[in-house]
């Protein structure tokens, strides 16, 4: 490699969970355009639900999630109350549905709703839609907070999947963060699902943390394999203070380096391989027999606002404050503050406050970005000509492209005018959101008004 690998791990680009990415949405897409896109959903299409919950109990001084603080139960009541009326009146625009193959309740904290609030919103998404028989039912979970009442209630509504928000176990690290959470409390949570019978449990870590260290890492890692989860997430942390105001209680000089970041990022994956887990994409591990390495073997593995997935649905609908959806005719947006969406669904109103109509050409990138960032290649003549172009239409991209095979991150095959193949290579999976912008059409004007600002790429 000509480059330090530094050169090319702090370059800021966006994580790809869509293309175009949200910084890009815009006010143009309305209530009106959100329920034409939904009627137009057949029998045909599948169907993916996510429901966002924007609460939890205290805010974690890392958290990047759209969520807020509350101590009481009351406004909790309240949203579940109109997040029910929110599902009937998508479910009214969605009578020649096909059947929801995915659901994936999120936050925030979406365990703090009540037993009964949770069992009856899942009881009124039986009655709307077409549940199908090998639905994956997700819930993200705060370990702290999971009990044997909690894990049965999960296991009665059908939930058959659970994410564990880990992040690190060393308690120097905990401290930094602002969330105490001892190896025991995850060990326990952990033993309360699966004696409900939730088995298929991910565990989502962080590097990039204050006080983290290599010895920490090493740790964490440790720890986690003695749990056993079927996947689990690695991130990088986001320091984006100007986004998440919160996380200025993290001293930025207590904050690993870049080369540190780099070094840490890089022995978690190790010991994870090592381990005999799958690497899926670029912060993702799997155990062979689990279904998300068996979609990265297939190529069915998908990519979209929870990260890898092997969500199938053909529509995403979201449902909350904030939360995103992707339909056919393109992405929208809820809107952002839980009081604006009440007043709109009390008005009888689908809560959009911006979204995008997809072009062509968004559709292609789109694709080829998937691809890439899904199964780290990608056939570019066969993608445009799927789409009725030539591959010429996207010929721009191989001048970032051309920088990364000098430096074998990548390998370009190229046969004639109309045929070409990328493909990341091993060296260059860490870097696989790179090779994925030299596809986007939108990141360079972006960049240069300050539209956007990313984070580092590893």
């Amino acid at each position: 490699m000509t480059k330090d690998p530094l050169s090319y791990a702090l370059r800021n680009v966006p994580r790809y969970t869509s293309y175009p990415t949200a910084p890009h949405f815009h006010s143009g897409v309305t209530e009106e355009t959100y329920a034409q896109w939904l009627s137009d959903i057949t029998r045909q299409d599948s169907l993916s639900l996510y429901l966002h919950v924007p609460f939890c109990r205290e805010l974690c001084h890392y958290c990047g999630c759209h969520t807020k603080a509350t101590r009481k139960d009351a406004p909790l009541k309240v949203y579940a109350a109109t997040l029910g009326q929110e599902i009937s009146l998508v479910g009214e625009h969605l009578k020649n549905a096909g059947q929801v193959r995915h659901i994936h309740w999120g936050g925030g904290t979406p365990s703090l709703l009540s037993r009964e609030s949770l069992v009856d919103l899942t009881g009124l998404m039986r009655v709307l839609f077409d549940l199908s028989p090998a639905l994956e039912h997700a819930i993200e979970l705060d370990p702290r907070l999971v009990t044997a009442e909690l894990a049965e209630t999960l296991a009665m509504m059908g939930i058959n999947r659970a994410s564990l928000g880990v992040q690190d176990f060393d308690p120097a690290v905990q401290k930094a963060i602002g969330r105490i959470q001892p190896y025991e409390t995850v060990a326990r949570a952990s033993d309360f699902l699966r004696s409900a019978g939730l088995d298929a449990l991910n565990f989502d870590l962080m590097y990039g943390l204050p006080a983290q260290s290599p010895e920490t890492i090493r740790d964490t890692i440790e720890k986690t394999l003695s749990l056993a989860p079927g996947r689990i997430a690695l991130f990088g942390y986001a320091h984006v203070p100007w986004m998440r105001k919160h996380q200025r209680l993290i001293d930025e000089a207590s904050l690993p380096s870049a080369a540190e970041r780099l070094e840490l990022a890089d022995l978690a994956r190790s010991a994870l391989l090592d381990a005999g887990y799958v690497a899926i994409g670029l912060d993702h591990f799997a155990r062979a027999d689990d279904s998300m390495a068996i979609a990265l073997s297939d190529g069915t593995l998908k990519r979209n606002f929870q990260g890898y997935t092997t969500d199938q649905g053909e529509q995403l609908i979201g449902l909350g404050v904030s939360s995103i959806g992707k339909l056919t005719g393109g992405f929208v947006q809820n809107m952002p503050d839980v009081g604006s969406w009440r007043r709109s669904i009390l008005a009888g109103k689908l809560p959009v406050s911006k979204g995008l109509a997809l072009t062509a050409d968004d559709r292609l990138r789109g694709r080829i970005i998937e691809e890439l960032m899904t199964n780290y290649a990608c056939d570019l003549g066969s993608v445009c000509a799927g789409f009725g172009l030539s591959i010429q239409h996207v010929g721009n991209a191989f001048t970032g492209l051309e920088e990364l095979a000098a430096d074998g991150l990548v390998t370009l095959e190229r046969d004639g005018t109309d045929q070409a193949r990328v493909r990341v290579t091993d060296a260059g999976r860490p870097y696989v959101r790179l090779a994925a912008a030299a596809f986007d059409a939108y990141l360079a004007e972006s960049q240069a008004s300050g539209k956007a600002r990313h984070s580092a790429a590893v």
